[in-house]
């Protein structure tokens, strides 16, 4: 009977343009550990298991590269390598008690929501030579809202099961608050699963979208996508490939390549799935093509090879078409469009000047996105706002002050 009274007070709220009606905590997520003043502005940290029959464990790299750490590894249960059936869900200071929005942030590729988020300063790099203590999660809660983030389980994982990942947390949070609708703030390849949510782009076994976003948020967002990998694929390898002395938790373009006088495979750290090995599906996702804008960068070794496939001098790989073609995500999101019900809000940048980094120097970008890709609207029904900082690069975007500012205002 409280299923039926639920149903049809959401399909009412729903008719009335009001979001979804609030309902409880859905049966299938299982809340296993919470980890009380974790640091970081944080009031706590809870670990959450979706038993729902289509999330797995995704393929690490042998090597460790893309294990979780610090405090990421106690907060998964002492596991590095966790199933992406787990997520964690971080409350920040204040969580219960501010007056304005519900707001979830969502971080991108191989990074987390402390880093992200709340300290800038645990990498050593936030983009600049001094890094804040503090972040965008201070930020917003000082202004006044209701802060959370999600903490993803593979930090180059498939954008698909992340999707749904951000559906849970948002469940989560309009339960405990008693709110109808969240607000979503995406940073990078963040943006991917937040999108794919608000538009039901999904995997078979997937929940559709149910109307619970009041407002989307991209920060550096690839919504045009990105070739970043295949444009720059020779400094790419170099820096990913072990035979090489690569070290980096970032996918390589090539699946063959010469260090030191030896031909060598290295199939997890390739962008395609190859024999099973598959440990990047998420940058895969993000794919498309830039070229007939941009170029390729032919300074680089072996750079028409690297982009359009085939045999090179030093490397081998089947190029960027082949990877779209195995799973990009961009183009569906564009033909699937976002609800006209939910504005979206398109921040970006246009410094290229990431420290210790290769940047994107072939057009305007933030290091590494394009500014074009970042505010590409494509698909988007409602557009809120768009704004370009000139002077920030990719990290910035997540902590300094004038995108935090700008950010709190289309929150309202």
């Amino acid at each position: 009977m409280r299923r039926v009274l639920v149903l049809l007070l959401s399909c009412a709220a729903l008719a009335l343009g009001l979001g979804p009606a609030v309902a409880a905590t859905p049966a299938y997520l299982r809340l296993e550990a919470t980890y009380t003043a974790p640091g970081n502005g944080w009031a706590k940290v809870e670990r959450w298991y979706d038993t729902t029959t289509g999330f797995r464990a995704e393929q690490f790299p042998a090597d460790g590269r893309g294990d979780q750490d610090g405090a990421r590894v106690t907060y998964f249960g002492g596991v590095k390598r966790p199933s992406s059936a787990r997520f964690l869900l971080y409350s920040a200071s204040g969580w219960d008690g501010g007056a304005k929005s519900a707001v979830l942030l969502v971080h991108g590729a191989n990074d987390n929501a402390d880093r992200a988020w709340a300290n800038p300063a645990e990498s050593g790099n936030c983009g600049a030579a001094s890094c804040p203590s503090t972040g965008l999660a201070q930020q917003l809660a000082a202004a006044g809202h209701r802060v959370f983030a999600i903490g993803f389980a593979h930090k180059h994982g498939d954008n698909l099961m992340q999707a749904q990942a951000v559906g849970d947390a948002i469940a989560v949070i309009r339960d405990r608050l008693g709110v109808a609708q969240v607000d979503l703030v995406s940073w990078s390849k963040g943006e991917v699963a937040a999108r794919s949510w608000v538009s039901s782009v999904r995997p078979s076994w997937g929940r559709a979208y149910p109307g619970d976003v009041r407002r989307l948020v991209t920060l550096g967002g690839p919504n045009g996508g990105l070739d970043y990998v295949y444009a720059h694929g020779w400094s790419f390898s170099l820096a990913t490939w072990p035979a090489c002395g690569g070290t980096a938790n970032a996918p390589s373009p090539h699946l063959w390549m010469t260090c030191y006088g030896t031909y060598t495979s290295q199939p997890c750290l390739g962008v395609l799935p190859v024999n099973g090995s598959d440990c990047f599906p998420g940058q895969r996702q993000l794919l498309a093509r830039w070229d007939g804008r941009y170029g390729v960068d032919q300074l680089t070794q072996d750079w028409w090879t690297t982009y359009y496939g085939g045999q090179g001098y030093y490397t081998s790989g089947q190029g960027i078409q082949a990877a779209i073609d195995a799973g990009s995500l961009i183009a569906p999101l564009h033909a699937a469009g976002t609800p006209a019900a939910v504005p979206a809000y398109l921040l970006a940048g246009g410094s290229a000047d990431l420290p210790g980094l290769l940047n994107e120097n072939r057009g305007p970008s933030d290091g590494i996105v394009l500014t074009a890709s970042a505010l590409d609207t494509t698909g988007i029904r409602t557009v809120g706002g768009t704004k370009l900082f000139t002077d920030l690069n990719h990290l910035e975007l997540g902590w300094a002050p004038a995108a935090a500012t700008q950010v709190a205002a289309w929150l309202g």
